[in-house]
């Protein structure tokens, strides 16, 4: 297990370090994220969870970015209610990262078609060339036809503030940043 690091702004660079690191290496374990946002229902709002996968990381920015289908819930959620939550864990670190996160959804623009552009021709880009929109009962599975990027779309999520929380055999920490850098220690 690593020793802990002991200064608010080492903990910060840490933070951002790790999630630049996910953005390019496969099997790092901030690739795959938990993505919370809200959905109106029936009977009021509910939150909605499912894993995204972290494409880009800007900290110039203070922003990811991951991709999906143009025609998912979540893009109808992220829509209605543009906030929303990221949540990663690292075994290996011992570390929970929650971010705050104002969502927006880009489909069309030159963002969208150079990012379309380097995925079209890998196997990730079957995620969104399917006729049918996501969640749509099939009766066997089928392989869609290479397109056009019609249903593809790209999340930017800009962090607002997150919360670190380090699990340690010698003691628990937890601290929170706000969206300029500027932390605060918390009881774990």
């Amino acid at each position: 297990m690593n020793a802990p690091i002991e200064s608010l702004g080492l903990v910060h660079q840490a933070c951002w370090l790790e999630l630049q690191h996910a953005a390019r290496q496969r099997g790092h374990p901030f690739r795959l994220m938990a993505l919370g946002t809200v959905a109106d229902a029936a009977g009021g709002a509910e939150a909605e969870v499912r894993h995204v996968v972290v494409r880009e990381v800007h900290p110039e920015t203070k922003s990811l970015v991951f991709f999906t289908d143009a025609r998912s819930p979540k893009v109808a959620q992220m829509r209605a209610h543009p906030r929303g939550t990221l949540l990663a864990w690292s075994e290996r670190l011992g570390w929970q990262l929650r971010l705050r996160v104002a969502l927006t959804v880009e489909t069309e623009g030159l963002g969208v078609s150079s990012r379309w552009a380097r995925l079209k021709m890998s196997p990730a880009a079957h995620d969104y060339l399917s006729p049918l929109p996501p969640g749509t009962p099939v009766v066997e599975r089928f392989v869609p036809e290479r397109a056009t990027r019609e249903h593809f779309s790209v999340v930017t999520a800009r962090i607002e503030a997150f919360d670190w929380l380090e699990l340690h055999a010698d003691g628990h920490r937890r601290a929170h940043f706000d969206a300029d850098g500027n932390g605060q220690w918390l009881v774990p």
